[in-house]
């Protein structure tokens, strides 16, 4: 995805992530999908990570999942600099991805491996939802 300042992120040129920001707007996360042996890769890409193959698919997942590590950030991206410092979180779903994302809503100080988390959509302006997770 590509970023200009005071602008939420874009669609990139080199993966059609279309159905990914159409579910997105619905409010639905999905994941591509290896059609030959279903592993779930996550971030977007034109080949699967698994075979190399142009056989994926999108699919729903549920947005749950366990936190594997975080870090404070206390540097923004262009145009965000009132959101310093924020939560970037490794969350694991349950379907077997690992999700880098916002983790809203925390003391980062009382986190710990492991915690449940669910995702959440974070408006960033221009009709751009982007998918972050809060602690269930």
């Amino acid at each position: 995805m590509n970023a200009d300042a005071g602008r939420a992120p874009r669609p990139n040129n080199y993966t059609d992530t279309t159905p990914f920001w159409a579910a997105a707007r619905e409010g639905r996360f999905l994941v591509q999908f290896d059609r030959r042996t279903g592993e779930p890769q996550w971030f977007p890409r034109s080949l699967s990570m698994s075979t190399g193959r142009r056989e994926l698919e999108w699919r729903e997942v549920s947005g749950r999942g366990v936190l594997y590590s975080w870090t404070v950030t206390h540097s923004p991206w262009p145009g965000h600099e009132h959101r310093v410092p924020y939560v970037c979180a490794l969350v694991d779903l349950e379907e077997g991805v690992r999700v880098l994302a916002n983790l809203l809503h925390v003391d980062a100080g009382s986190l710990t491996v492991g915690q449940p988390c669910q995702l959440v959509w974070e408006d960033l302006g221009g009709g751009v939802r982007y998918p972050a997770f809060e602690l269930r």
